[in-house]
């Protein structure tokens, strides 16, 4: 069984995604970059939020076992937001960003419903490219500004955090009742579908 204060962020959490949905909206205060508002921006856009918990929560659902396993998701998520950034900030910019980052949403909220067991490789490759499309996204919002470096550290240092936190969550969840993993998968999964649906 959950406890009460994992039952009550889980049906917080869930309550956010359903009514909190918003395309991608930049770094907070990007016009005075730093590394709080880098640390504080995955906290407070929604669809970074989300994407780094369920990356988390999926490694873990999906994991056989403690261990290095765990780590491939969150590893290949934040290693290629920093690629993603720094490819920004050089002014690539690939199409179909804004999609992309809620299709991330759509499927890594799919794999949580069916803890769908991936080899690690492939697991951080797959992350690794939907996080490629977050990074990219903010690095052009950084491009030219001097201190975007700072915003960067303290983007990854949040990234790094919600990854450990969703890999509690999701650890906590393999012992539940599989419906409220499957819950939380649907909502993130649901939040991508409606960010898709609002950029149509």
């Amino acid at each position: 069984m959950l406890s009460k204060p994992l039952k009550a962020l889980v049906l917080i959490a869930g309550s956010a995604l359903s009514t909190w949905v918003s395309a991608h909206t930049g770094v907070d205060g990007h016009s005075h970059p730093s590394f709080m508002t880098g640390f504080f921006h995955p906290l407070t856009g929604m669809d970074h939020l989300a994407a780094m918990l369920a990356v988390g929560v999926w490694s873990a659902l999906a994991a056989r076992r403690a261990g290095a396993e765990l780590l491939w998701g969150p590893l290949g998520f934040a290693s290629m937001l920093l690629v993603g950034a720094l490819l920004g900030l050089q002014g690539f910019a690939p199409p179909a960003v804004e999609p992309m980052i809620a299709v991330s949403l759509l499927v890594i909220g799919l794999l949580m419903v069916l803890r769908q067991r991936l080899p690690g490789l492939a697991a951080a490759a797959l992350v690794g490219a939907f996080a490629l499309f977050h990074g990219v996204a903010h690095g052009l919002e950084l491009a030219g500004n001097p201190s975007a470096w700072q915003t960067l550290v303290g983007m990854l240092s949040a990234t790094v955090l919600l990854h450990i936190s969703g890999l509690a969550i999701g650890w906590a969840l393999r012992s539940a009742n599989v419906w409220w993993a499957r819950a939380a998968g649907a909502g993130v999964a649901v939040f991508g579908s409606a960010l898709l649906l609002q950029l149509a």
